[in-house]
């Protein structure tokens, strides 16, 4: 898959070494025409991973493509999406003695398995005392109302609102989907990537730049505070 109005990046690399080849007759032209290639191409012919491979993954959903190609180092954040069939080499050799069929298959990633447990999770229950803030976080939780925090530097506003959005509901899976692939664009997945079922928290310091609130950057820009707070809580006090 490669559009001259989407061309912007590395990520088409592995599609536009492809379609040479293909026209060289290096490949049958067939063989590439439904998966989506998704990959950078290093000098040394090594599939390189892209920033926001998730993103792209759904957006190949979309348009009707059903089997996604990425690098290896990819696989497992592009298995998150529902449905897609994600194949992974490290070589641009294996894919093309694949198309060939010439070499092993390139077999099918399954996504990994959700996680048992949020490290990153504090309880409400922890806070000592705050009767009455807890009980206002617990009403704003059930009603999906605003909360505004007022008070003194150590007052406890932030260490509570820390602890809103594991009051919360979990995502459900387009919600989680949408969060996830901020989260990808972010580069903010990690090595092991798995959908966030958390409603997620930003707390961006009263100092901080319109670029890092809104976001920006040149080619593939970075989401700001804002967009990473989707679906989530974004903490501001006064």
């Amino acid at each position: 898959m490669c559009s001259s109005d989407l061309k912007v990046g590395s990520r088409f690399d592995l599609a536009v070494a492809l379609a040479v080849l293909a026209a060289a007759g290096t490949v049958p032209i067939e063989s590439i025409a439904q998966p989506a290639w998704i990959a950078e191409l290093g000098l040394d012919g090594r599939l390189r991973p892209v920033r926001g491979v998730l993103p792209s993954v759904l957006a190949a959903r979309r348009l009707g493509f059903t089997r996604i190609v990425v690098a290896a180092a990819n696989a497992a954040e592009a298995a998150l999406v529902d449905g897609a069939d994600v194949r992974c080499a490290a070589l641009l050799r294996d894919v093309i003695t694949w198309l060939r069929a010439e070499g092993p298959a390139l077999d099918p990633v399954r996504a990994a398995p959700a996680a048992a447990h949020d490290p990153g999770h504090v309880d409400l229950a922890d806070v000592a005392g705050q009767t009455v803030a807890k009980r206002a976080l617990e009403i704003a939780a059930a009603g999906g109302h605003h909360v505004y925090m007022v008070g003194a530097p150590g007052a406890g506003k932030t260490m509570l609102a820390e602890r809103l959005p594991g009051i919360l509901p979990s995502l459900g899976e387009r919600a989680s989907l949408e969060v996830t692939a901020v989260h990808s664009i972010a580069g903010l997945l990690g090595d092991e990537p798995r959908l966030v079922r958390r409603p997620p928290l930003q707390a961006p310091h009263h100092t901080a730049s319109v670029a890092a609130l809104v976001g920006g950057g040149s080619r593939l820009a970075r989401p700001g505070a804002i967009s990473l707070a989707h679906h989530g809580d974004r903490k501001s006090v006064g």
